[in-house]
């Protein structure tokens, strides 16, 4: 099987970029890039580091991110699973990506930018639900803003497929073969809505 191994070898087998998929890319916040960013309850934080690369959904019951100028972005880090593998990248590299989803919409609005943490509690005190704070908060300085286009989403079907998940494993399961049994992947399972539900925050 053929490698390709060189920027001209790749861009042999295609064709020159739309002037469109060149003129789409932005600096700073816009009204419209605003305006998606802010119905976006869902994205996908993209990592790099010494370990390798890493990519994570974060989502929130409103916007998943908050603007704190036209040139900065602010995520803040709910609770999870305490990995890390994300925010190790980010105090070690600082090259971030997000992909932000709006349900309903094939269309996707992507951050490419430089990241870093900060436990400040004035900040993570903006994020405040019920009382409680996120650990942390992710600042994200932007590079550029820029719309993917929608073919993949319509590829998959992704908003009108419906439920396409009966019968794939569960997490239980996954970590009940990861461990070779010695989880107990069914009481895992039975356990998780209610813990969950204590958890989101």
């Amino acid at each position: 099987m053929r490698k390709i191994d060189s920027i001209d070898a790749l861009e042999a087998l295609y064709g020159t970029a739309a002037g469109a998929s060149i003129d789409k890319v932005v600096r700073r916040m816009t009204p419209l890039y605003r305006k998606w960013i802010e119905a976006s309850k869902l994205c996908v934080l993209s990592t790099v580091g010494p370990a390798g690369t890493d990519a994570s959904p974060r989502g929130d019951d409103g916007p998943v991110v908050l603007e704190l100028d036209p040139g900065t972005l602010a995520m803040p880090d709910w609770r999870g699973n305490n990995r890390l593998d994300s925010l190790r990248n980010v105090v070690e590299d600082g090259r971030v990506s997000l992909m932000f989803f709006v349900p309903g919409s094939n269309n996707v609005v992507r951050v490419n930018g430089t990241g870093w943490l900060t436990d400040d509690e004035g900040m993570r005190g903006r994020f405040a639900k019920d009382g409680k704070l996120p650990a942390t908060v992710l600042i994200v300085e932007i590079a550029e803003i820029y719309t993917q286009c929608a073919r993949a989403l319509l590829r998959a079907g992704t908003w009108v497929s419906g439920d396409e998940s009966v019968g794939l494993p569960t997490i239980g399961q996954f970590l009940a073969e990861a461990t070779q049994g010695a989880t107990d992947g069914e009481a895992y399972d039975r356990e998780w809505p209610e813990r969950a539900a204590k958890s989101l925050w």
